[in-house]
């Protein structure tokens, strides 16, 4: 038996191992339960062993057991490729890696779905948009997640957005990404490819000149900051091995079947760019191109304030010019709401 008086003069991570040693296969739980420490912080120092490739983990989230690596694993798969993006397709290479991976044996049938998608839909943006002749990618399997970045020397994609749509400043494109069907090649692209991968990852990443988009599914949150410049765009998509998500899923819930399946709800993130939305001119720049749509979430998560002249313009005035598009509100504060009747009022 392990000795306990022992086990709590060692660091957490040590801990784990020597009980995993002992005990061969434990859930979370079970460890959580030996050691007296919340699940929460087993759960991060098992990510940490796993990644590192000490520990290994079978089965599914609620079923999951964890034990000591045999050594035939100790670190993540990993593929390393330079493409020409002039001589080949996102199939091909998609197919490349996964023959060098095998994963469609090592990852369950819809994280090989999601997984297919995402890296297909972006690899092909570089390739249509970038007007880059190559990119460099990198694809990890490890036993917690399967992840891609998919880098190219082009133009970049924020001053691809802002350039063709007249914007201010590479900052506005962030928003415009986020909406969907927007797109610098309308005769080739919907628009859609970058929404739905972003919609399908747990977390995913645009880094270009001196932007960073995040797409934090687990968190539900979408920000952005400043970074050092970066020539081209560079994407990383991450999904968790064993995630119970479906590429239907989030399909259905912007391509709803009332819609005959086709893409027309989408979500406004307000406070991507700013906290403080007041003039009218602020409320059209934000609203160009969701006349697209038939149901336009707005989400005013970590919004502070609006002004009068921001809300009569989407409330009342875009309301009016498109009676057929269904306008709703989430993460509302009071202050806001109030506003906003005020001007269904009027």
């Amino acid at each position: 038996m392990v000795d306990n008086c022992i086990i709590k003069l060692m660091k957490t991570k040590d801990r784990i191992i020597r009980l995993l040693k002992e005990k061969k296969k434990l859930s979370g739980t079970d460890i959580a339960n030996i050691l007296g420490i919340s699940k929460q912080a087993v759960n991060k120092h098992l990510k940490s062993l796993i990644e590192s490739g000490i520990i290994r983990k079978t089965g599914s989230t609620r079923n999951a057991k964890y034990f000591i690596s045999n050594g035939h694993n100790k670190t993540p798969l990993k593929v390393k490729k330079l493409v020409k993006l002039d001589s080949t397709s996102e199939d091909k290479v998609f197919n490349e890696i996964k023959l060098l991976l095998n994963i469609r044996k090592n990852l369950i049938r819809n994280v090989f779905e999601i997984f297919h998608y995402a890296f297909t839909e972006i690899l092909n943006n570089a390739i249509e948009h970038s007007r880059s002749d190559k990119c460099s990618i990198n694809v990890e399997l490890n036993d917690y997640n399967v992840s891609f970045l998919i880098r190219d020397f082009g133009i970049g994609i924020f001053h691809s957005i802002a350039s063709k749509f007249s914007l201010n400043d590479e900052s506005e494109s962030l928003i415009e990404l986020s909406k969907g069907k927007r797109t610098t090649k309308r005769e080739k692209h919907t628009g859609e490819g970058i929404f739905f991968t972003s919609k399908s990852c747990d977390i995913m990443k645009i880094r270009s000149h001196n932007l960073i988009l995040i797409f934090d599914n687990i968190k539900k949150d979408v920000f952005f900051s400043r970074k050092r410049y970066l020539k081209g765009t560079e994407i990383y998509f991450s999904i968790k091995r064993f995630s119970n998500k479906k590429i239907e899923d989030f399909f259905s819930e912007f391509a709803p079947e009332k819609f005959n399946y086709k893409f027309e709800r989408t979500k406004v993130h307000i406070e991507l760019l700013q906290k403080e939305y007041i003039s009218r001119s602020e409320a059209k720049r934000l609203i160009v191109g969701l006349e697209k749509f038939k149901e336009i979430i707005f989400d005013f998560k970590g919004v502070e304030i609006i002004g009068q002249g921001f809300a009569d313009e989407i409330f009342r005035v875009f309301k009016a010019e498109h009676p057929d598009i269904d306008l709703q509100m989430i993460n509302i504060t009071p202050e806001i709401e109030k506003i906003i009747k005020h001007i269904d009022k009027g």
